[in-house]
């Protein structure tokens, strides 16, 4: 006898309220929703419960399965006070570059919490490796993902992902964006954008990015395009390697968000030839764009926010939402902008479909430039 006919998954039909009209009247009653349900089990049957879930959502019985994982997760955050316990980060880059961002946050986020949130850097396959953690772990409220630009960049890019990246992740919310810059060793012959480009055309430069298929990766791949240059791509497994090879002459230019670099440019150790914004950024006015300096049009960047695995019960993830920007209303927020990063909050919903658009957009410029995989 299965566990629905034993009754410890049920569904339940449960009439949906009265839609309300214009002008505050009460509409049509909408159709019954099936809303599942978990009895509560009898002494004994704790582990029955447990291999009635399993048949259920991880056999693949579809919406039927996700709702119970999500249910389970509800029930649990719920019954334990969430959180209770520290919460994981994980971020698919070496430290030095887009963590940075998160670990500004995610420190007032704990305070607010009274539980730490405990960054984990897992680089490597352009952020596959950190991302296919995430998609993997128990939706439990416990395990985030700080999603960047390259998370949809490399779903646009790589076909054969072992996770999806729209459909095994729940949003959490945006937290803000940032343009790339352009910086190149001091030693490399060139002062502005113009100069690279003339240079480049002349000798075919290196370049590093943060692996195949990121975001910096085809950032660059779309400026060859653009200005007719060609150069060899050198992977790296975050910002940090790729500032630290870059300062140490191993590599002699790249395409990195302006938090990972613009400290040593200030320090004289890297030289920023552009920016990669339509107009100028407010934390380095003096820093012409790409745009104007001849490529018309350039613009990239990276951008920040919170993901969690799927079926993560939508309580956590609302509490993580409201708490993201509480955190942005207190010094965090300056902190962050003086980073360069544009803050810009969002419902979880509003970031779910920014995430589709960049993966749609990154998707026609690959197909566009022409860029292969390496």
């Amino acid at each position: 006898m299965d566990c629905v006919t034993r009754g410890i998954c049920q569904i339940k039909e449960t009439p949906s309220p009265r839609l309300r009209g214009e002008g505050g009247g009460e509409g049509q009653r909408a159709s019954p929703t099936l809303t599942p349900t978990l009895s509560r089990p009898k002494a004994g049957e704790g582990a029955e419960l447990w291999r009635c879930i399993d048949t259920f959502a991880l056999k693949g019985r579809g919406l039927f399965g996700a709702a119970v994982l999500a249910l389970v997760s509800a029930v649990s955050i719920a019954q334990t006070g969430y959180p209770n316990r520290p919460i994981r980060v994980v971020i698919q880059f070496a430290p030095g570059g887009s963590d940075v961002v998160a670990r500004i946050l995610t420190q007032k986020m704990g305070e607010s919490l009274g539980q730490p949130f405990v960054i984990d850097n897992r680089p490597g396959a352009a952020g596959v490796i950190g991302a296919n953690i995430v998609a993997k772990a128990a939706p439990d409220g416990y395990t985030t993902l700080f999603a960047t630009a390259s998370f949809a960049v490399t779903a646009a890019f790589n076909k054969n992902l072992p996770y999806d990246s729209i459909k095994d992740f729940d949003s959490i919310g945006f937290i803000g964006s940032q343009p790339f810059l352009l910086i190149v060793h001091p030693s490399v012959p060139a002062n502005s954008v113009k100069d690279f480009i003339a240079l480049s055309k002349a000798k075919s430069l290196n370049y590093a990015s943060t692996g195949g298929g990121g975001i910096g990766h085809l950032t660059h791949e779309l400026f060859n395009y653009e200005t007719g240059i060609k150069a060899t791509h050198i992977p790296y497994k975050g910002t940090g390697p790729i500032v630290t090879a870059l300062i140490a002459g191993e590599v002699p230019s790249g395409m990195v968000n302006i938090s990972g670099a613009w400290g040593h440019v200030r320090g004289g150790r890297l030289k920023a030839l552009g920016v990669a914004s339509l107009k100028r950024t407010a934390s380095a006015p003096e820093l012409p764009t790409i745009s104007e300096s001849g490529v018309p049009g350039f613009e990239s960047g990276t951008w920040y926010g919170l993901n969690a695995p799927r079926s993560t019960a939508g309580a956590a993830i609302a509490l993580l939402n409201r708490e993201i920007a509480a955190a942005l209303k207190t010094d965090a927020r300056e902190k962050i902008a003086g980073l360069g990063v544009e803050i810009a909050t969002s419902t979880p919903g509003e970031f779910s479909n920014y995430m589709r658009a960049e993966v749609a957009k990154w998707s026609k410029i690959i197909k566009v430039a022409n860029i292969r995989e390496e």
